[in-house]
């Protein structure tokens, strides 16, 4: 299958490495070819096609989507072009892969989602395959949390506290369409979504920081789940002393589960089954035996990084379309996404608690 990534940037570079990986971990059905990579800025794209293997490079979008030797359009580029890259290359059959956030607005996921119904797609929200929070989902799902009380999330860097970073795209409007919520809490909500499932009514503020920025730099958010936990949500970019501290705790009526994406081969789980005397919580090494994904990356006791949840997303995807299954998370899935950022939005502006908006039939 012959990609075409548009975007040369960080995330395209981390993209690049798990086409270039995927296939010394997952016994696939394909075989990838880095065909072309595309941008405005052509030294940058030549630099990046000699260090990673492209074959070409390509200045217009336009160009690829109709190209027929293409077979899948991997779109890393700014949030503003995903819909226009997503809808036109799904309308020329491609199969699409799409950085999160899906878009800019709700309206406009619902429409790259509508376009993309009948091609295979993914979106990277990739947290979901690091291996200590796809075995969290394993202990939910068998009962070991129990009924549902708390969830709470948050979602802190530093790059806002940086003057460097602040022309970056991510921190214009016309650009990115939000700040730290699409940026930061889009992940926070998809793992919610997977781990405590819908969320049905919120409350939230959002604040920017820096004079004269025009997208959001932090917010705050309160949540009822439709299982009847209830949950908090704290993101920001002026989170000073933290680099990337992405995490969750979710405390039920047999246990808490609790996860630091800084930490990222552990995980913490308390058990309040046992007997109290010997109630503590423990930290997980969550890299094997029998771990999610123990068997496709290292030894037991060898830790992963960033990168192979990345090789795990496209690897797991590949298969299922293989097999002609649905893959997770899809387009679909990041229109739920967006329909809380839409309410957080609506929230912020009215100061008032509001209904998370139900699927359509």
């Amino acid at each position: 299958m012959n990609i075409a990534m548009i975007g040369s940037g960080f995330i395209a570079k981390v993209h690049s490495n798990a086409f270039r990986q995927v296939g010394h971990f997952f016994d696939l059905p394909y075989e990838l070819q880095l065909k072309v990579i595309c941008g405005r800025n052509r030294a940058k794209l030549e630099a990046a096609a000699a260090q990673w293997g492209w074959e070409e490079v390509e200045g217009d979008w336009r160009a690829l989507v109709s190209r027929k030797d293409i077979d899948i359009i991997d779109i890393a580029v700014p949030n503003v072009l995903h819909a226009p890259i997503a809808i036109a290359a799904a309308q020329a059959g491609k199969i699409l892969l799409c950085e999160k956030p899906l878009a800019t607005s709700l309206k406009e996921a619902e429409n790259m989602a509508t376009a993309a119904s009948n091609v295979p797609n993914l979106v990277w929200f990739n947290y979901r395959r690091v291996p200590a929070v796809a075995f969290a989902k394993q202990l939910i799902d068998e009962g070991r949390t129990g009924e549902p009380f708390h969830y709470r999330a948050l979602y802190l860097n530093q790059s806002g506290n940086d003057a460097s970073k602040a022309s970056g795209w991510r921190y214009k409007r016309s650009e990115a369409g939000t700040g730290a919520t699409g940026d930061l809490l889009s992940h926070s909500i998809d793992l919610a979504l997977y781990l405590n499932g819908p969320i049905t009514e919120l409350t939230a503020m959002t604040h920017t920081f820096a004079p004269g920025r025009d997208v959001d730099d932090a917010a705050l958010l309160l949540a009822r789940f439709a299982n009847g936990s209830i949950g908090s949500f704290e993101v920001s970019r002026y989170g000073v002393g933290c680099q990337n501290r992405n995490t969750f705790e979710i405390n039920g009526s047999r246990g808490m589960l609790r996860f630091n994406l800084e930490d990222m081969n552990r995980l913490d789980f308390y058990d309040a089954t046992e007997a109290s005397s010997l109630q503590a919580t423990r930290s997980l090494m969550v890299t094997g035996p029998n771990h999610p994904y123990w068997e496709v990356f290292w030894k037991p006791g060898h830790a992963i990084g960033y990168e192979h949840p990345f090789i795990a997303t496209l690897g797991d995807f590949l298969r299922s379309m293989a097999r002609n299954e649905k893959f997770h998370v899809n387009f679909e899935d990041a229109v739920e996404v967006q329909r809380v950022l839409d309410s957080l939005e609506r929230s912020a502006l009215s100061r008032n608690w509001v209904k998370v908006e139900k699927r359509p039939h």
